[in-house]
């Protein structure tokens, strides 16, 4: 199976610097599962290298063959991929506008029917879990539920070093058994989503909304 990493950061550098500290996160993510499940295939999705243009223009407002070639190739791995790992800091209390800006350039038909596991992180004591709360609604918006485990990471510059990597002052195995718990759900349900998409194609029993937003209107 395919997953992506997406990584809620634009910024070159956070406090603790120079490095960036939801990288040092994602890294953590990828690294963990990469271990854990080498049988899969796992991708960090850094919104640094993705040029979404000054002017917000979703994905699926081009015309057909008209969309930039950044975002037709962001859409494929979208659409190939079995689920989703979302790191996100927080914002006043919801997620990252970086992380929130990327994934509304496409639309919800991409991610349906797939799960998704959340993990926020902080330079502070909370971890971000605030935040959390408010992805658990825009990622059922998307169609990608996300499992009921959750990863928070406080003081994450305490926790991981520079390339994802616990640092010796950590117990690494109990990270690893907390990241684990999270994963494992998702991988089940992944596994699980997978092979009843192979059955049944599930756009043909709930077809996504694509000509005007009165498509999700309620019968007169």
């Amino acid at each position: 199976m395919k997953f992506l990493i997406f990584l809620g950061s634009v910024r070159t550098s956070t406090p603790p610097r120079p490095a960036r500290l939801g990288e040092r996160v994602a890294q953590a993510c990828l690294g963990m599962l990469s271990d854990a499940y080498p049988e899969h295939d796992f991708e960090l999705i850094d919104p640094l290298d993705y040029d979404q243009g000054a002017v917000f223009k979703p994905h699926f407002s081009y015309a057909k063959d008209k969309a930039p070639q950044v975002l037709d190739v962001l859409a494929n791995k979208i659409s190939l991929a079995d689920g989703y790992v979302m790191v996100s800091p927080e914002y006043n209390h919801s997620m990252s506008p970086a992380l929130a800006n990327l994934l509304n350039h496409f639309g919800s038909s991409l991610f349906s029917f797939k799960p998704s596991a959340i993990v926020t992180y902080s330079a502070g004591q909370w971890g971000g879990m605030r935040a959390a709360v408010g992805m658990r609604s825009f990622l059922a918006e998307l169609g990608c539920l996300p499992v009921s485990a959750m990863i928070h990471v406080p003081k994450a510059q305490e926790v991981f070093g520079e390339t994802g990597q616990t640092l010796a002052s950590v117990d690494s195995e109990r990270w690893q058994d907390y990241f684990g718990r999270t994963f494992s759900q998702l991988l089940w349900w992944a596994q699980a989503t997978c092979e009843q998409r192979e059955k049944i194609d599930p756009f043909a029993q709930s077809a996504p909304f694509q000509k005007a937003p009165s498509e999700r209107n309620a019968p007169k």
